[in-house]
């Protein structure tokens, strides 16, 4: 199974997660978003939005965006379980997720950032990004149900994207004490050995 991505890619980032907390051994396949290597035509055959994460699987298939590929390994490796067994609990984690995934990521990503700065400079972009990182941080703090983890006693697929997320904020200055909640669902996953495994510094590309 290989992994394609970049060390700190966000979307990549809660995919390591998710294999290292289901035990999946993965290759990691590196592409350079600094330099465009995700548009490079063999990739682009293989994923043509010309994106990371892909997961190429041993008889070639590809599956890609981050949440599609956690929610195939939830189906095909249930143990640990990363969506809880009730309806509701599940479109609750799911939608916390997607407040990150399809709301709040895209807008800062390396793609969107070097459009808003071709349009209004590079401060201009920083600023963006910094502002609307923050805002919806702050949106999702408070979808936060009491810990330690970000809906609950048990962890699941929500925390996979938040910790990821507040680590990009850093990058682009944002005050972090604002959200206490959120800095504990970070506290309380610190120590595992899948998140560990995740982080960007121990992948063979960071640099």
């Amino acid at each position: 199974m290989r992994l394609h991505g970049y060390f700190r890619s966000t979307a990549t980032w809660r995919v390591r997660i998710g294999l290292h907390l289901k035990g999946v051994a993965f290759e990691t396949v590196a592409h350079d978003l600094r330099v465009g290597a995700q548009r490079a035509p063999g990739y682009m055959a293989m994923n043509p939005q010309g994106l990371v994460p892909a997961l190429e699987l041993p008889d070639g298939s590809v599956i890609t965006q981050s949440l599609a590929i956690l929610e195939w390994l939830e189906e095909t490796h249930p143990v640990p379980a990363l969506l809880p067994a009730d309806p509701l609990a599940r479109a609750r984690v799911r939608a916390l997720a997607l407040a990150i995934a399809a709301d709040l990521h895209p807008v800062q990503t390396v793609g969107a950032l070097k459009r808003v700065e071709a349009l209004a400079g590079a401060d201009a972009a920083r600023a963006w990004a910094h502002d609307t990182v923050a805002a919806g941080l702050g949106a999702v703090e408070a979808m936060l149900a009491p810990g330690p983890h970000a809906l609950g006693a048990a962890l699941t697929l929500a925390d996979l994207v938040v910790v990821p997320q507040l680590a990009n904020a850093r990058r682009f200055g944002v005050d972090l004490a604002r959200f206490p909640k959120l800095l504990a669902v970070e506290a309380a996953v610190a120590g595992h050995p899948a998140f560990i495994a995740a982080r960007p510094e121990a992948q063979p590309d960071f640099g």
